[in-house]
């Protein structure tokens, strides 16, 4: 849990530049790759960290740009990163106005309360996740897989 908004600002900076950086190194034409066929493709897996992060957003009380639920997955990586870009832009700009005391304020998250700044652990914690899948499917498909928290095997 984040007791301080700074800490969550500079995990958030660092976990959104790297997601940025894997999504950007989707190409079309491996947009689709998947782990097996009917699994969570790059493509879809960008989209959801997109729609979660406007959700999380929404639930921490802060104004992130959110697609909706009706709003259809777009069809190109430039669209997708061009809005995960947008929600990025704004947690840095809504998390600067936070104090530390509302990190600890109670939100209604995920079927109950907690504090916001265990909800918005629970974000970079999801982002994280997913981030893992994507890497290990760029590999699969033949991408190189950009730094992230380090060098990557394509850098040694």
């Amino acid at each position: 849990m984040y007791r301080k908004a700074q800490d969550f600002l500079e995990d958030w900076h660092m976990n959104a530049q790297g997601t940025l950086r894997v999504m950007q190194a989707i190409t079309e034409d491996k947009k689709h790759a998947s782990i097996v066929e009917g699994h969570n493709s790059l493509r879809w897996l960008s989209w959801h960290l997109v729609s979660v992060a406007g959700a999380f957003g929404h639930f921490a009380e802060l104004q992130i740009p959110s697609p909706g639920p009706d709003m259809p997955m777009p069809e190109t990586m430039e669209e997708i990163v061009e809005m995960y870009e947008a929600v990025v832009e704004a947690y840095n700009k809504e998390a600067a106005t936070l104090t530390d005391a509302q990190m600890e304020e109670e939100v209604q998250a995920l079927g109950g309360a907690m504090p916001r700044g265990k909800l918005l652990r629970l974000l970079v914690n999801h982002q994280t996740h997913h981030r893992g899948q994507m890497t290990v499917l760029l590999r699969q498909a033949g991408l190189p897989v950009p730094p992230v928290m380090g060098p990557t095997k394509e850098m040694q």
